[in-house]
């Protein structure tokens, strides 16, 4: 009986404790991308992606809504949200879904920095394939900061097109990711 109520006790008191590390959400994280070859440097900016993570588990979640994208012309940014490119109608966000494979070796109730792993599935125009990155997790003062630089690899994989005629040169295939964003504790 004793054994029964001190199993149950340390039970809540593991559920408690890791229940009490939660989700950290953002609603303003920054997305970069960059694109460059011998014609011209394509780059955009996006403010407004959200994103959660499990500090339980794991578990991450990245939407980025396509036609938030910001380009320093605006005729590029025409052409990025096209049915051409990236049919940002059709096609409004990009996700990653996946996982901090070594979530464990990061505390989210102590100050520090962690070099983490992350895979899941990036969908970039209804097409999901699967991803590793390396990232870094940053914790200082209850808030967490994530800061993730990567290459997606052959863009055309995912169906987005690239110009024709004189143009097709002017988009890599491989463009530059840079995730920037800075999480709150979220709801329970």
């Amino acid at each position: 009986m004793k054994k029964s109520i001190l199993s149950t006790a340390f039970a809540v008191i593991l559920a408690v404790g890791v229940n009490a590390q939660g989700k950290y959400v953002t609603r303003t994280g920054q997305a970069t991308i960059y694109s460059h070859t011998v014609a011209e440097d394509i780059s955009a900016t996006n403010n407004t992606v959200t994103g959660v993570i499990n500090a339980s588990t794991g578990d991450i979640a990245i939407s980025v809504p396509v036609q938030s994208f910001s380009f320093e012309k605006s005729l590029m940014q025409e052409h990025f949200n096209n049915a051409n490119f990236m049919d940002s109608k059709q096609f409004p966000k990009i996700s990653l879904r996946g996982k901090i494979s070594n979530f464990t070796a990061v505390n989210f109730e102590r100050d520090g920095t962690y070099e983490v792993a992350v895979t899941g599935d990036l969908t970039i125009k209804g097409v999901t394939k699967p991803v590793t990155e390396k990232a870094q997790v940053t914790v200082k003062e209850g808030k967490v900061s994530v800061h993730c630089k990567f290459i997606v690899k052959d863009i055309s994989a995912y169906g987005v097109g690239k110009p024709m005629g004189k143009k097709k040169n002017n988009v890599a295939d491989d463009i530059e990711v840079n995730y920037i964003a800075a999480y709150d504790k979220g709801e329970e």
